[in-house]
């Protein structure tokens, strides 16, 4: 017992000197499969926006060339010049994302509870537009809105267009070439951006949450209420955004539906760019929306309370 009491331990054997641990592989594989789509970034968006904001404190002419000077007042003199297309664009914008939401989200909440097996049958209906050209389904409501035609004659003869005359929506029995015909055209090309995000948030709702709603007797009302629209804001937000942001540049329905008094500022935007070619002027009004845009969307996000957009 002495003898292994006292014994002494036997000689550690030398440490090994600290080696830095092997890298693992595949450590930049993600950064690889990153590459491309950032190089593509830079080469059609961060690229052609530092051109335009180059473009935008020009001066000069087409003939003359133009020359970066830093003329900010161009800047000024766009706003001044077309704030009333600004506000009508957000106008109209505004208009058609919000009958978008209310078309949309029953349809979308129609298609994730009760469409059944006729699910998939409606979600291609949807997206049908997308099969032609927008420039089609645009001058397509050019028939559907003609003077003398069957929409026209249904909506004076329920008094619509006495309404929408008054709001100053449309001009007597005529509605081309006014404001609805215009909304009317957004609405319809938008109208899918709108419910495919709704229809993915309502179908990620666990159908128990209604359930125990039933349990609690709930009623339809309260259940919508407090469990149903809540769970779906991610779609909305994202369903508005993903209108209301095209929509407000959009110059193709404003240009085809509308006329003079309706033009949007995308229809200056292109005016200026391809017609009056007046580069910087077309620049800056390309910044102003893009400017206006970014604040109303983080505004509006801020307020949603959501983030979790899908």
């Amino acid at each position: 017992m002495t003898t292994t009491l006292t014994e002494a331990p036997p000689p550690l054997s030398p440490t090994a000197p600290d080696r830095e641990p092997p890298r693992r592989r595949g450590r930049w594989t993600p950064y690889l499969l990153l590459l491309p789509g950032i190089l593509w970034l830079l080469v059609f968006f961060a690229l052609p926006v530092i051109y335009q904001a180059s473009t935008s404190v020009q001066t000069g002419s087409l003939e003359e060339g133009y020359e970066v000077t830093w003329h900010f007042a161009t800047y000024w003199d766009a706003l001044t010049d077309y704030w009333p297309q600004f506000l009508r664009s957000v106008l109209y914008a505004g208009t058609a994302t919000f009958l978008c939401l209310l078309l949309g989200y029953p349809l979308a909440y129609l298609i994730a509870f009760r469409a059944g097996r006729w699910r998939n049958l409606v979600m291609i209906l949807v997206i049908a537009p997308f099969f032609t050209s927008f420039l089609i389904r645009t001058l397509a409501w050019k028939t559907i809105l003609a003077d003398g035609g069957p929409v026209v004659g249904a909506l004076n003869s329920l008094h619509v267009l006495d309404v929408t005359s008054w709001l100053g929506m449309t001009a007597g029995d005529r509605v081309l070439a006014t404001p609805l015909a215009v909304v009317c055209g957004l609405t319809y090309n938008f109208l899918p951006f709108m419910i495919l995000p709704l229809y993915t948030s309502l179908e990620r709702i666990d159908p128990r949450l209604h359930e125990a709603a039933h349990d609690l007797y709930a009623r339809p009302a309260t259940t919508f209420r407090r469990v149903t629209f809540p769970l779906s804001m991610p779609g909305v937000v994202s369903g508005t955004l993903l209108t209301f942001i095209p929509a407000t540049g959009d110059y193709v329905n404003a240009d085809l539906l509308g006329s003079t008094d309706t033009k949007m500022i995308g229809n200056v935007i292109q005016s200026q760019f391809l017609r009056i070619l007046d580069y910087p002027t077309a620049a800056a009004l390309s910044f102003i929306l893009m400017f206006a845009i970014l604040v109303m969307v983080t505004l509006y996000i801020r307020r949603s309370g959501t983030e979790d957009l899908v």
